[in-house]
């Protein structure tokens, strides 16, 4: 199929890509377009314009500091995955990124467009959750931190204004002698989860965040599977029924944990 007519600005800088945003509320974004060009091509998406960040310089970088890993919105994914900076401050990161579809698609995907694209079966969403992360965004009124749990909003929904830009990811480090897990269940690897979990573990307390059993990341601060089965809203579809992912939440949500306190105990 091909995508229907739109119009193409290839902005040199995040200031220019919030002036076209301004000027056309249906324009969008487009980042690594490893989801948005399928629904161009299936008709679900008809933007009257996109908005190709790929020339916009600044925006691909992994910095690692004592806080915490801040990633550019342009970053690749792959190039995150094999970052040894990014895995020893949050190791997390990329058991969850080797989750995400195969290899070709992470060295196109961009971790802001996985962001910004909110879909609640993905695994960036959940690790930026679980650890307590913050986007950056800009827009005409200057740029702002939104938290993590304040971004996510419904399915393919955040908080980012119709003007604004993601242009930073920041993955919060987590506290020494803490354990992590990245869980999920695929018909096919690379397939999109049937549920998922990242779970982290710190001085006897767990929080878990589970993907595809919601319509966003579904965060949960308890090691109990009654907390975690009435904080979930699974729906059911060709893939497998609501009580199906509600048995998934509660076992991936204990090899989760289990997996958590072994490597926090190392």
């Amino acid at each position: 199929m091909k995508p229907p007519p739109f119009d193409y600005h290839v902005p040199a800088t995040v200031d220019e890509a919030v002036a076209l945003r301004t000027a056309d509320s249906d324009a969008v974004v487009l980042a690594g377009g490893q989801s948005l060009v399928p629904l161009l091509n299936m008709r679900l998406a008809r933007p009257s314009a996109l908005i190709d960040l790929r020339c916009v310089g600044g925006l691909s970088y992994v910095r690692a500091g004592e806080g915490g890993v801040a990633v550019g919105a342009m970053t690749r994914q792959r190039e995150l995955e094999r970052s040894a900076e990014a895995f020893e401050a949050c190791p997390i990161l990329r058991e969850a990124l080797e989750l995400v579809g195969h290899p070709p698609i992470r060295n196109r995907g961009t971790v802001g467009g996985s962001i910004a694209h909110a879909d609640p079966a993905a695994e960036l969403p959940a690790v930026l959750c679980v650890l307590g992360g913050r986007v950056g965004a800009t827009g005409p009124r200057g740029t702002r931190e939104i938290a993590a749990d304040d971004f996510f909003l419904y399915p393919f929904t955040t908080s980012l204004e119709p003007d604004e830009v993601l242009t930073e990811v920041f993955f919060p480090k987590a506290p020494s002698g803490s354990g992590y897990a990245a869980l999920e269940l695929t018909r096919r690897h690379g397939d999109f989860a049937l549920a998922g979990v990242c779970a982290v573990v710190s001085n006897g307390s767990a929080r878990l965040c589970f993907t595809g059993v919601g319509g966003r990341p579904v965060l949960v601060d308890s090691d109990e599977p009654d907390a975690w089965q009435a904080a979930i809203d699974p729906s059911a579809d060709a893939t497998g029924s609501a009580d199906y992912r509600r048995q998934l939440v509660a076992v991936l949500g204990r090899r989760a944990l289990e997996l958590a306190r072994a490597r926090s105990a190392q």
